[in-house]
């Protein structure tokens, strides 16, 4: 197999520039669509329990964010899943998990398949979390930032009894502006440091990432969530970094000032999250390292795999109930 080059794209100075996402249709409440139809003047979608697939790969944040969402809203029934293979070859992400090489449902070998389907021309890279339509094998989104939010707001009629209440409507303009900072500085943040190819962009963004996590060790130290005292849309976003933290962007993103272990409360706040269905029994450690250390061959030449560090961690108290 030939594995996937992954190039990250970075401006004149040498930062790392995220590529936008390409497909931004949304399934909703108020589409005026009928059932079985495509989408409507505005792009949405109708909402349809069973009709939309969300490809995930265990090893990515973004999509892992989508997976979370859609288990601790009870909206597995609603939403089916499929799962890429956490190393991409030449092609990118492969259905090499299920038999045959296909996703049973979508009869597809490569997520590439639905984005051409979708848009012939298509020539960036194929990115997950997707959600695709079964009955057209098209991508609706893969604009994973509302995606998630759609899930809370959007897909509400489908919510499981007593689903948590994600995204808050009188809490949205401090939780917004909360998770743009951590998206610029932590989600994204590690991201510019290990992909940076300039000193100066990778300094910057270093400083930055340790600024935001100290800035929230300050604000988790009096509160159990970012928002108080219940999970929202905020916890899970930070979390999926959090728990890829010492596995992968310490070492190979070069986030190295301190590992979480080494945060007091970020590590506590982390494993309390960890513990609490829909988060840990999500996370696969194996994928996760394979991936980072395996298709980066600019950072990492070898695509040697290290056997650390030891998770066993994640699994003891964290005193914050």
């Amino acid at each position: 197999m030939a594995r996937a080059q992954f190039s990250a794209e970075t401006s004149a100075d040498g930062a790392f520039v995220r590529q936008p996402n390409r497909f931004t249709g949304r399934v909703t409440a108020d589409s005026d669509s009928p059932p079985g139809g495509g989408p409507d003047a505005r792009g949405r979608w109708p909402l349809e329990a069973g009709r939309y697939r969300l490809v995930w790969c265990q090893a990515c944040p973004w999509a892992h964010r989508a997976a979370i969402v859609r288990g601790l809203l009870g909206l597995d029934e609603a939403i089916g899943l499929a799962t890429v293979d956490p190393i991409r070859d030449e092609r990118g992400w492969r259905f090499t998990l299920d038999p045959g090489g296909r996703d049973p449902v979508l009869g597809i070998a490569y997520l590439s398949e639905a984005y051409l389907a979708t848009d012939p021309g298509y020539a960036g890279r194929v990115t997950v979390p997707a959600l695709v339509d079964t009955l057209t094998g098209q991508v609706v989104s893969n604009d994973y930032p509302q995606l998630t939010l759609d899930l809370s707001t959007q897909w509400r009629s489908l919510h499981r009894a007593g689903a948590p209440e994600l995204y808050p409507a009188e809490l949205r303009v401090e939780m917004d502006a909360l998770m743009a900072d951590v998206h610029r500085d932590v989600n994204n943040g590690v991201y510019r440091c290990g992909f940076a190819t300039s000193q100066a962009a990778y300094d910057e963004a270093f400083t930055a990432l340790f600024a935001r996590l100290d800035a929230l060790s300050e604000r988790l130290s009096g509160q159990r969530y970012l928002m108080g005292d219940a999970i929202t849309e905020a916890d899970v976003r930070l979390f999926t970094t959090l728990v890829r933290f010492d596995a992968a962007y310490h070492g190979h993103f070069k986030c190295n000032r301190h590992k979480l272990t080494e945060l007091p409360v970020l590590w506590a706040y982390a494993r309390d999250l960890f513990q609490t269905p829909g988060f840990g029994d999500t996370v696969n450690f194996d994928h996760i390292k394979r991936h980072y250390y395996g298709t980066h061959p600019a950072i990492n030449p070898t695509g040697i795999v290290p056997l650390g560090p030891d998770t066993a961690g994640w699994a003891t108290p964290h005193g914050r109930g």
